[in-house]
């Protein structure tokens, strides 16, 4: 029996070991590269780097204008996230708390909008934008971000809320709070590990978008952390090196918020009925 249970364990340390070389042996050969010379990567695309190229790090962020695209991608996506998570946790309790008609063909008709490609939303888009005078700034940017990203919030959220034992909320309007205050004093704090994990995955999966900035945003003063590494593209030649220095900036940020609040996005996702 000893021998059988020190096998499952050593299978299962072996099974994480090549798990965990998989998902971070790409986060390892793009920090590796980040910190060689092109000439020196088209020598040899595995090896360790005899020289460690720092200097690499300040001329993409003076340089090549990366401190401007990191400072438009920090306001698009916290403006966007704040926005998101406020609108997606008020329309969520309002579909999991109130009857009203209509309820829950609203909801789906928000629900069903996740099911569209972005392609098909792009044109319109950049219709609705230019006709307000949006196109090309960063304001119409993380309105389109709150857009895309608020049914699946609302979906994460929704079904939360709907778990929180109505006597709660009895109670509340028995000390007389209005339902405005219900909403902030009460639902709130009891759903805050599902609202962390929305503002985690809404800050990676924004923080990472490419298609719609790609699209939205000419003026090289408003581009993202994603558009930025295009400047390292050309038709005949492509600066391997500064595009994994690139790389390793706007892949930074998404590593630390993920080590820093990987457990409260844990509990979010496994958070059973709320007691």
């Amino acid at each position: 029996m000893l021998n059988l249970r020190s096998l499952v364990r050593a299978g299962t340390i072996l099974v994480l070991c090549v798990y965990t070389a998989f998902a971070a042996g790409p986060f390892v050969w793009a920090a590796t590269l980040s910190l060689r010379t092109t000439s020196e990567i088209a020598l040899d695309h595995f090896a360790l780097p005899g020289i460690l190229h720092w200097e690499k790090f300040p001329a993409a962020w003076y340089g090549s204008n990366y401190h401007v695209y990191f400072g438009n991608s920090l306001f698009v996506v916290l403006t966007a996230v704040a926005v998101v998570t406020v609108a997606g946790a008020m329309a969520a309790h309002c579909f999991a708390r109130y009857r009203f008609r209509l309820n829950r063909v609203v909801y789906f008709a928000i629900f069903s909008t996740i099911i569209f490609p972005p392609q098909i939303t792009i044109l319109a888009l950049y219709q609705i934008l230019v006709q307000y005078g949006l196109y090309n700034s960063l304001v119409g940017l993380a309105l389109v971000y709150v857009a895309i990203q608020l049914p699946l919030t609302v979906y994460i959220l929704e079904s939360f809320f709907a778990r929180i034992p109505s006597d709660l909320f009895d109670a509340a309007r028995m000390d007389g709070y209005s339902e405005w205050e219900i909403f902030w004093r009460v639902s709130l704090p009891i759903a805050f590990p599902a609202i962390a994990t929305t503002v985690i995955l809404n800050t990676i999966l924004l923080w990472n978008e490419f298609l719609y900035a790609v699209v939205l945003i000419t003026d090289d003063n408003n581009r993202t952390l994603p558009l930025g590494i295009q400047r390292f593209m050309g038709d005949q030649l492509e600066d391997v090196g500064m595009i994994a220095t690139g790389l390793m900036i706007a892949i930074v940020p998404v590593i630390l918020v993920y080590a820093f609040f990987s457990e409260k996005l844990i509990q979010g996702m496994t958070a059973g009925a709320v007691k």
